[in-house]
C-alpha cells in the first residue's frame, strides 16, 4: 500500500507519499480500506519530531479515518467486511489501509458522507471524554472553549449547546468569531484584543494552551469549576495558585487520548456512538470541514494547518 511517511523531523516538505508494507489485522483488530483521514495538531508535533507514536502503533501520522472494513482479525464479531466505519487511531490514518483494535472502530453515522465522517472520531472522542465524562458539564452551566475555531473547538461548541449549556469561545479574528457565533456560541472573545479572565466566569474550561493560560483560567473559573487541559501550545510549566484553587474548590484535569489502552478508548467510543451519533444523524451537530485535499498532498494540507487560518477540520481524501 501507500502511506505518508515522515522522512525526517521538519516542516511539511518532509511528508512523502510512498509504498510501504501492507498492514495485517492481528487478533482483535479490524483492517480498514481508508477513504479519508483528517489532520490534527498531534500530527504536526509528530512531523516535527516531538511526539512519537505510542509503542506498537503505526509509524505513519493520522489519528482518525473513515473507510470500509476490508478484513477482520480473529475474535472480532462486532464488524464485518464491507461495513462503513470510522475509527479513532493511535497512528496510521494517512494511508490506504490501517489496522485498528475493534474497540476503537465505530459505524459511520447517518446523515453525512463517509468522507466527512473522517473528521469526527478524534474531535468527538476528545470532547465527549473531557467535557462530559471527565468535567461532567451539566445543563445550564457555562463552558469556556479556548481555540474555538479548531476542530475540537467547533465540536465542543455544538455538543455543549446541544446538551443545554451556555458556551463562550475564544478566537483571534472577527471572521472566526462570527463563525463561532453561527455554530451556537453565546459569547465570543478575541484573545488578541481582550482578556478572557476579565470577561468570563465559567464552570468548565476546555484548554489547549496550557501554561500561558493557567493563572487566568483559574481566575475565570467559578466556585466548583473544572479546568481540563488537553494541549500545551502555550508551554508546559507554570506556577499554580493553590490558595485560589482551595478557596474556590476547583478541580484541574490534564489528559491525553492517544496513549490510552484500547479498552479505555472503547469506553469513550461507545459513549460517542450512543450520545453524539444521534445528534449527527439528526443534523443538530455536524463536522465543520474547512478543506478536502488528496492524501498524496499532505504536505500542502500541513502548510494550511500551520497557517492557522482554518476553521474546523482539514481532510485528506484518497
Amino acid at each position: 500500500m501507500r502511506a505518508i511517511v515522515i522522512r525526517e523531523p521538519g516542516g511539511p516538505e518532509v511528508l512523502e507519499w510512498r509504498e510501504v508494507p501492507d498492514p495485517r489485522p492481528e487478533r482483535g483488530e479490524v483492517l480498514i480500506d481508508v477513504v479519508a483521514s483528517a489532520l490534527n495538531r498531534a500530527d504536526v508535533m509528530q512531523r516535527q519530531g516531538f511526539y512519537d507514536p505510542p509503542p506498537g502503533e503505526s509509524p505513519y501520522p493520522g489519528l482518525e479515518c473513515s473507510g470500509v472494513v476490508a478484513e477482520v482479525g480473529a475474535d472480532v464479531a462486532q464488524f464485518s467486511v464491507g461495513d462503513r466505519v470510522c475509527a479513532l487511531l493511535g497512528g496510521g490514518g494517512y494511508a490506504e489501509q490501517v489496522a485498528v483494535p475493534w474497540q476503537q472502530v465505530m459505524p459511520a453515522p447517518d446523515g453525512i458522507s463517509l468522507i466527512e465522517a473522517a473528521g469526527l472520531p478524534e474531535v468527538a472522542c476528545t470532547v465527549w471524554s473531557n467535557v462530559f465524562m471527565t468535567a461532567r458539564l451539566r445543563r445550564a452551566e457555562t463552558l469556556l472553549v479556548h481555540g474555538g475555531a479548531s476542530g475540537i473547538g467547533t465540536m465542543a461548541i455544538q455538543l455543549a449547546k446541544a446538551f443545554g449549556s451556555r458556551v463562550v469561545a475564544t478566537a483571534g479574528s472577527q471572521e472566526k468569531l462570527d463563525t463561532l457565533r453561527a455554530l451556537g456560541a453565546d459569547e465570543v472573545v478575541n484573545y488578541r484584543e481582550e482578556d478572557f479572565a476579565e470577561l468570563v466566569q465559567a464552570d468548565v474550561i476546555l484548554d489547549i494552551i496550557g501554561a500561558k493560560y493557567l493563572s487566568r483560567n483559574i481566575q475565570a473559573l467559578r466556585t466548583n469549576g473544572r479546568l481540563v487541559i488537553i494541549g500545551l501550545q502555550g508551554g508546559a510549566t507554570a506556577e499554580i495558585d493553590l490558595l485560589t484553587m482551595i478557596r474556590k474548590r476547583l478541580t484541574l484535569h490534564a489528559t491525553t487520548l492517544r496513549s490510552r489502552p484500547a479498552d479505555d478508548k472503547g469506553v469513550i467510543v461507545r459513549g460517542v456512538v450512543d450520545n453524539v451519533w444521534p445528534l449527527i444523524s439528526a443534523g443538530a451537530v455536524r463536522p465543520v470541514i474547512y478543506a478536502e485535499m488528496p492524501m498524496a498532498e499532505a504536505a500542502g494540507a500541513h502548510e494550511m494547518l500551520d497557517s492557522g487560518e482554518h476553521v474546523g477540520k482539514i481532510l485528506l481524501v484518497r
